[in-house]
């Protein structure tokens, strides 16, 4: 049995992911200040203790000599291309200092501590410093060989870890249902906005303000890289006579895509439970690290 400390734990996914590698947990402790996830995570750990701000580590009552594994995901949104890309200057993406001092930390105590730490594709200046911090090179994993989902994520680790073998898992096997008539299903998004020329109601022509937009089909039968909005991932079914038919991904599918049960996140609203699956991990590609973990 092993101690665990997760920093950032959101939904707990590390906890679910060390169950489904078979990992028994003596404790696990957490850092989480999202009032949201923090619901969900009690809902299934009433209890594990959560320390909450990760600034603050150095307040904590913890025993730092019996923590076996430290785990984190830092924030995202100061590193994605699809962010403002400031890096460490963003005080979100400052928070890896925090996780750094943590673990040397521990270090300090016991040399042999096993850590895990993810976060998305970014510039190989940030990526660079990050594994040089870390003293690990990262292993890029895309969660579409375990899942419907298109997910591309670095992960650091101390352990060595085998390839995942690709399961072929398709948008179709997590839907929850497919409109009559429907024939296929793929994965879409409105990407594109430009402007049309319209007239108005007193004859003269618009040339500005009115837009539209283009629906992107992927034709790999995954889904888009799941975000805390979701608005660009659109279900497209194709009809008879070039007809289709769109939805947004429904929570359970959400879920699914990124391996949790179904119902995981039924105790907070809508948007909350889409925003906390954005902003998890995918559970079969942290079990896999884990397992491996054990194994070597």
């Amino acid at each position: 049995m092993i101690k665990v400390l997760s920093l950032f734990d959101g939904i707990s996914a590390g906890r679910l992911a060390l169950e489904r590698a078979g990992i028994q947990v003596s404790s696990y402790y957490k850092a989480e200040i999202d009032k949201f996830a923090n619901k969900v995570s009690e809902t299934h750990y009433m209890y594990d203790l959560n320390f909450g701000d990760v600034t603050k580590w150095r307040e904590w009552d913890l025993d730092w000599s019996t923590i076996d594994l430290l785990i984190g995901g830092f924030p995202c949104q100061a590193f994605s291309f699809a962010g403002n890309q400031k890096g460490f200057e963003d005080s979100r993406g400052a928070l890896f200092f925090s996780y750094l001092e943590i673990l040397n930390h521990i270090k300090s105590f016991n040399p042999n501590i096993k850590f895990l730490a993810e976060n998305v594709k970014m510039k190989k200046e940030y990526l660079d410093i990050i594994s040089s911090y870390l003293g690990v090179e990262p292993l890029f994993i895309n969660s579409a060989v375990v899942s419907a989902q298109n997910r591309q994520r670095f992960y650091w680790c101390n352990w060595e870890v085998t390839p995942l073998p690709d399961n072929d898992v398709r948008v179709e096997y997590i839907i929850e249902d497919m409109p009559e008539g429907a024939s296929e299903v793929r994965c879409g998004a409105y990407r594109g906005r430009y402007l049309v020329n319209g007239v108005r109601q007193d004859g003269k022509m618009l040339t500005a303000g009115l837009t539209t937009q283009r629906l992107e089909v992927r034709k790999d039968f995954k889904t888009n890289c799941l975000t805390t909005v979701q608005k660009d991932n659109v279900l497209v079914f194709s009809h008879a006579n070039n007809i289709i038919s769109t939805r947004y991904l429904t929570v359970t599918e959400c879920a699914r895509l990124q391996g949790f049960p179904d119902d995981w996140c039924n105790v907070i609203s809508k948007s909350q439970t889409l925003k906390a699956y954005g902003n998890s991990w995918t559970i079969d590609v942290i079990a896999h690290l884990f397992k491996n973990m054990i194994e070597k």
